[in-house]
């Protein structure tokens, strides 16, 4: 007669669902912290276009004024709270209270993301409509910010979708050590990390994003994807950035995590960013 009497055993570690749980665009962004009020308003200042002028007939050399402009960033406070009650904790598998946490850390990091990828979306830049990606398209949209004084840096991003990665690693001098030292950056960290690592490539910084908002979203015939200037996009948050709290409350007897900012992000010169439409419908799931 078969034995019967097996034995389930769960394992007490948890394993972490595929999500986004940092934000990955913030870094390349001109930030700004906050300390006390709603808004933060930035300065870009510029000659206006202006050309040099040799002395007037009446000797004197003509004054001008500079360009001056103040983008606001207008901040708007954003929570995620989770709240199981003890007895949930008590009978279920795992450190339900870290998973609380790490959960809701990813809620808010990702809204920051979201935040600044939407400012990115209202560029008037863009090089048409879309199509698969190759070299020439990305050096397209790279002529396209150089055309608009954009320096060219090491401050210049390009956030893009899986599939326009993809179809780039098919391209021999973007994807091979022949014809370029394509890497990560060189002060990443060499182990592995719970986040996509940017990297550099023709003096861009590399950003593989799996929740691009613009478009059709990941995976479409008209995915959205961003080269732009740090100098060209605004980041404004509170003083003490994200507020992971955690606690308990007797009288209900259950547990909670709340993970809180305020921040706003603002287009700072349109010029500065460029809307690279992409078609990877090819690459997405059947």
């Amino acid at each position: 007669m078969a034995e019967t009497a097996f034995q389930i055993q769960y394992r007490q570690e948890f394993i972490s669902g595929f999500e986004q749980l940092q934000s990955l665009l913030r870094t390349f962004t001109t930030t700004e912290s906050v300390i006390k009020g709603n808004q933060a308003t930035f300065l870009v200042a510029d000659s206006g276009g202006a050309t040099a002028k040799t002395r007037g007939v009446n000797g004197l050399i003509p004054a001008r004024g500079d360009n001056l402009t103040q983008p606001v960033a207008t901040l708007v406070e954003w929570h995620d709270l989770v709240r199981k009650t003890d007895f949930n904790i008590f009978a279920s598998q795992g450190n339900q209270r870290a998973i609380m946490q790490k959960t809701s850390m990813g809620v808010v990091n990702r809204k920051i993301d979201q935040d600044i990828i939407g400012e990115l979306a209202t560029t008037t830049v863009n090089i048409g409509a879309a199509v698969v990606a190759d070299t020439l398209r990305t050096l397209r949209a790279k002529t396209v910010l150089g055309n608009n004084d954009v320096p060219w840096d090491g401050n210049i991003t390009f956030v893009v979708t899986p599939a326009y990665e993809a179809y780039m690693m098919g391209e021999n001098d973007f994807s091979s050590r022949d014809y370029t030292m394509n890497g990560p950056f060189d002060n990443a960290d060499p182990a592995w990390r719970d986040r996509p690592q940017a990297y550099r490539w023709l003096g861009i910084n590399w950003c593989v994003h799996p929740n691009l908002t613009g478009g059709g979203g990941p995976g479409s015939a008209t995915e959205e994807t961003y080269m732009f200037h740090k100098s060209a996009i605004g980041h404004a948050y509170n003083a003490d950035d994200l507020e992971a709290k955690a606690g308990y409350d007797e009288e209900q007897d259950y547990s909670w995590c709340r993970t809180s900012i305020y921040m706003g992000s603002q287009l700072l010169q349109n010029s500065g960013v460029c809307i690279v439409a992409h078609n990877g419908v090819a690459l997405a799931p059947a």
